[in-house]
């Protein structure tokens, strides 16, 4: 049998950088297939845990996140869609216009961990296609709600979540084990609970690392 890796993606849907991450990831594991099992948990990660209901201007916000102008954004982003674009991921040309407070993303993708294997991930792709792709207010129930039904999920369950303080401790608890392990930036793909590969790296650079840890994981059990 293969190796078997236990992969967490620590990411938050609001992040450009952790969309391409995972669809490089994904394309290294298929690449892989046969020589590794992979098991991927998506865990939380928020960027902007005080954003406001609403969100806030995107360009206003990167100026006074990271002093950041108007032009380099321009540049950052036609460097972001060029990324996608290699591994896959359209986004919009135009940008997001704004930012959004993700922490009922994070409670619905907590839940669909229970709705059954591939789910969580289906949400995970569908949230991130909603806030860069269509520039979806990702607060907003209705925008959620539309991901969950384009991931094959029960909208109708989704919603008694969103209405209730259901998985919100899973999420702080989870936000707060991450953060008190140094992940201060995401993505973060952590193997095995032990090794971390950071940003969102190239397909290569993930199948050259996953190949190595799976080796050297095999090698262990074999002695």
């Amino acid at each position: 049998m293969p190796p078997s890796l236990k992969i967490d993606f620590v990411s938050d849907i609001s992040c450009p950088w952790c969309a391409i991450g995972l669809l490089a990831l994904e394309q290294a594991l298929d690449k892989l297939q046969g020589e590794v099992a992979a098991e991927l948990h998506f865990q939380p990660f928020e960027l902007n845990p005080q954003m406001p209901p609403g969100g806030q201007d995107i360009t206003e916000h990167l100026a006074q996140k990271y002093g950041s102008t108007a032009q380099q954004q321009t540049q950052i982003r036609a460097t972001i869609s060029q990324r996608g674009a290699d591994v896959g991921f359209e986004f919009n040309p135009g940008g997001r216009g704004r930012i959004y407070n993700t922490f009922d993303a994070h409670r619905l993708l907590c839940w669909a961990d229970t709705q059954g294997a591939g789910r969580q991930g289906a949400l995970k792709h569908a949230l991130l296609v909603a806030c860069h792709r269509q520039g979806q207010a990702m607060d907003a129930h209705d925008a959620l709600l539309q991901a969950v039904g384009a991931a094959g999920l029960d909208p109708v369950a989704a919603q008694a979540v969103l209405a209730s303080d259901e998985f919100a401790a899973e999420v702080r608890e989870r936000e707060a084990f991450y953060t008190n392990q140094g992940i201060h930036a995401v993505p973060a793909v952590i193997i095995n609970d032990r090794h971390l590969i950071s940003g969102g790296q190239p397909a290569a650079v993930f199948e050259q690392a996953l190949r190595q840890i799976a080796t050297e994981s095999a090698a262990g059990t074999a002695g």
